[in-house]
């Protein structure tokens, strides 16, 4: 019975575990992004026109991304965005990290 408990807990935070290390994940895939765009909870972009990670769900709704980001996202800024390909994994990492720092 004992083991079963045990057992029971750990299948429970699994989940738990599995989500944290895609956001760490997720936060390794931001760190590419920083030199333009705000990364965290809070401060400015260092480029002005690169809307801060935190707020991105204002404008696109984060489940409708992962294809984007998948298939190579490409957004138009005067100085240019470089091409955004990911792997489907880090796709939902980088997703799972945006969803964690939305101001609400």
């Amino acid at each position: 019975m004992r083991t079963l408990l045990i057992l029971a807990t750990l299948l429970l935070a699994a989940p738990s575990a599995q989500a944290a290390s895609g956001t760490a994940a997720g936060l390794r895939i931001a760190q590419q992004c920083k030199v333009c765009h705000s990364i965290g909870v809070r401060g400015a972009s260092p480029k002005p026109e690169a809307p801060p990670f935190r707020t991105l769900a204002q404008k696109y709704p984060l489940e409708n991304l992962q294809e984007s980001l998948v298939e190579g996202i490409i957004v138009g800024h005067a100085e240019g965005m470089p091409r955004v390909k990911l792997t489907p994994r880090q796709a939902q990492d980088f997703l799972r990290y945006l969803a964690k720092i939305q101001r609400k």
